[in-house]
């Protein structure tokens, strides 16, 4: 069977692109030379193992997980089922946090690095994204989970940037080390934000194969972001940036979490729109 042939076949039961995607994946090939190389024929081995791929994405299995990788920001990463998948609407906050940092000269400064905190980096997607365009700045990842904390330190290693990023292990900013850490001059997350009541809603590839505990923040869905929001102000210096994603129709109770008489007060909150329009991402400076 001739690379087309294959191709066709697999299209009967998932997306052309999926397909091509797969066989490209397990080629080592890019579409280019899949596209150039049509009529070649697929050896029996390789042909088997695509159509498992096929079966498996046809059973609604993320393709990510199919092929173990995902582009972040530009850059190739790890993914598993320890890791949430990241998404095109997170990159939209790491240029949020850049679009910041630019504008403030003064933070670029080498004799005081910048500090940056990234709470619950999953794949190390955001902390990463960030290493890689803020060669001068200290950062540090945390994570819950310890396996989804090992992906990212391997993606780390294979980017050349494990020697930028300080992983620790922490439920938050609990983590003792946090206690007596200098201020950071930003901090950003894309912590769990779906309601667990929202479950029932959420694709196959989404409910059947991600890390719950990378998706669902709570009966609400805000419960992570009631203890991050204080926890970041305390661990922000005077003028410091917290830079937040959160999900659709939560508009209005994070900004009542922000605005709160009884709680630390923010300043300059903004809220950003996604690719879709939806609003997404939270910006607010600690007075």
């Amino acid at each position: 069977m001739t690379l087309r042939e294959a191709i066709t076949e697999a299209s009967t039961r998932i997306a052309r692109r999926d397909a091509e995607t797969l066989l490209v994946h397990l080629l080592f090939r890019d579409r280019a030379w899949l596209f150039a190389h049509s009529d070649t024929d697929l050896s029996t081995n390789l042909l088997a193992a695509f159509r498992t791929l096929t079966a498996r994405r046809a059973a609604k299995e993320p393709l990510q997980h199919l092929t173990g990788m995902q582009e972040f920001y530009g850059l190739p990463l790890r993914v598993t089922r320890d890791t949430l998948i990241p998404r095109p609407e997170t990159e939209l906050l790491v240029e949020a946090v850049l679009h910041w940092i630019a504008a403030r000269p003064h933070l670029a400064a080498p004799r005081i690095p910048l500090r940056i905190l990234d709470v619950g980096t999953g794949t190390g997607a955001i902390a990463l994204a960030l290493a890689s365009k803020l060669p001068s700045a200290d950062i540090t990842a945390t994570d819950l989970s310890t396996a989804a904390l090992s992906i990212a330190q391997h993606n780390a290693g294979r980017l050349h940037l494990g020697h930028r990023i300080h992983f620790i292990p922490s439920d938050l900013l609990e983590a003792p080390q946090f206690k007596t850490a200098a201020p950071f001059d930003v901090i950003v997350s894309n912590p769990p934000y779906i309601s667990i009541y929202e479950a029932a809603t959420l694709q196959p590839e989404v409910m059947d194969y991600e890390p719950h505990l990378a998706l669902f923040g709570g009966p609400t869905g805000l419960e992570i972001y009631r203890r991050l929001i204080p926890a970041a102000h305390a661990a922000l210096r005077p003028g410091g940036l917290l830079a937040l994603e959160f999900g659709f129709g939560q508009t209005d109770d994070l900004t009542a979490l922000f605005t709160a008489p009884h709680l630390h007060p923010w300043d300059n909150l903004r809220i950003q729109d996604d690719y879709a329009g939806i609003p997404r991402i939270a910006l607010a400076i600690r007075p």
